[in-house]
């Protein structure tokens, strides 16, 4: 009887530990965020972005890997040979054979050269400056990828509160329907109302409520995708903190932005560093036109040593330095088109810069123009949300004294959450222009 209490007292505990697990399990993934808050997350935790910023960083070390092949180098290298047999050179002398080179067969050979590149033709200078244009080019996508990610973070948050948004309209209306439905049923029994007028708002009722389940389901599927964004479990159950509230921006003439953004996209920089990378490709396709000239030293430590005779079985030391010289004659014109295939590569980059300013003027019109726009719809739907409320607080009055038929409720219920629906879209709408806008004027 004691094991079995001791047993059940286990299980318990076991069972309190993995309902205090499951319960921490579930608290993790409950976030509260603001828009600010997600965009931070979303940075830390994008496998995206990190691979962006991982392809800045092979940029800049292949930056410096060019710029270490401008400075001297410093080899050492270490040979050992076993030569096979042969008879060793002699000559005969009055007492007997003479051998002047006797048969060593172990060989032991250390040399270390330093050599310097002197002139390479603008090789080495131009491959220089293309790794630079190349890792500044990389270090602008990487601001670009980061913008383009805040701007989908936004997005997707905005949707979400969006969907949000519309499910409180959805619970709205069936609670609204539901006790115009209870008045309905109290005019039928007064005999007020037919019972046409009670079958009309029994259906209005399952076309909300069939709404509602739509509208759930759009949370949860704006839910997912806000997730993905953030690189986090996609069962995370976020609620939202930020709110549309028509926060007005003051911006710029539409021409003094488009000028900005000119100055001040990623896009753009990009692109003119890589036009700069091309007329460096220029230069190291001519290279070949030109002598390479190098300093070189040795410094030899063998046994025996080749420079010494007689040669001896023994460690010895020498060393040489020299000046080295070597031009290309004929490569069957193979420099001539190196240099064309850089000459069009060049201009295709020079046409890049052209394409991405064209494509960023008319980006900043069009977002500028859509900002104003969902402006004027803000002002608008206000307005409307204000007579379908007032239109549905009379038409509900009558109703309630049996003065208006079930069809002038639906009307004005309709007419309400249309409007309200309205108003939210144009508030999201504002904000997402926002966040357009300064997107495409590198804000």
């Amino acid at each position: 009887m004691e094991i079995f209490k001791i047993s059940e007292l286990k299980v318990k505990s076991v069972a309190l530990a993995l309902l205090l697990f499951a319960c921490s399990i579930s608290a993790q993934e409950k976030l509260t965020l603001s828009v600010d808050q997600a965009v931070e997350l979303g940075l830390q935790k994008s496998k995206t972005l990190h691979s962006s910023l991982m392809k800045s960083k092979t940029s800049a070390a292949k930056l410096s890997e060019v710029n270490a092949m401008r400075l001297p180098s410093l080899k050492l290298a270490a040979v050992y040979r076993r030569l096979s047999k042969v008879d060793p050179f002699s000559i005969m002398g009055p007492t007997g054979p003479i051998t002047i080179a006797p048969n060593i067969l172990d060989n032991y050979v250390t040399q270390l050269t330093l050599a310097q590149p002197l002139f390479t033709g603008f090789r080495l200078s131009s491959s220089s400056d293309i790794a630079e244009y190349t890792a500044n080019a990389s270090a602008e996508d990487y601001n670009k990828d980061k913008a383009e990610l805040i701007f989908n973070i936004k997005n997707a948050y905005w949707n979400l509160f969006k969907a949000v948004q519309m499910k409180k309209v959805m619970d709205d209306n069936v609670q609204m329907v539901k006790a115009h439905l209870n008045d309905a049923n109290n005019l039928l029994k007064a005999g007020m109302l037919t019972k046409n007028d009670l079958l009309k708002l029994e259906v209005q009722l399952s076309d909300m409520m069939f709404k509602q389940v739509d509208a759930e389901n759009a949370v949860k599927l704006s839910m997912t995708a806000l997730n993905s964004t953030l690189s986090i479990s996609l069962n995370t159950e976020i609620e939202i903190s930020s709110s549309a509230n028509m926060s007005l921006v003051e911006y710029d003439k539409l021409e003094k932005l488009i000028s900005s953004a000119v100055e001040k996209r990623t896009e753009i920089k990009s692109a003119d560093y890589r036009v700069k990378a091309g007329e460096a490709g220029v230069t190291l396709a001519k290279s070949s036109w030109y002598p390479q000239v190098s300093l070189y030293g040795n410094y030899y430590y063998s046994r025996p040593n080749q420079r010494i005779f007689p040669s001896k079985d023994e460690f010895k030391d020498t060393w040489d330095a020299g000046v080295n010289i070597s031009m290309n004659v004929w490569d069957w014109l193979t420099t001539s088109y190196q240099t064309e295939q850089a000459e069009a590569n060049l201009a295709q980059a020079v046409d890049g810069l052209g394409i991405v300013k064209d494509n960023i003027t008319l980006e900043v019109t069009q977002n500028y123009l859509n900002m104003n726009q969902s402006l004027k719809k803000i002002e608008i739907s206000n307005l409307a949300v204000k007579q379908a409320d007032e239109n549905m607080r009379i038409t509900s009055d009558k109703f309630k004294n049996g003065l208006a038929a079930s069809s002038d409720v639906i009307d004005a219920e309709t007419a309400q959450s249309t409007a309200k629906i309205n108003y939210t879209n144009s508030l999201v709408d504002y904000e997402l222009s926002k966040a357009r806008l300064d997107k495409s004027i590198g804000k």
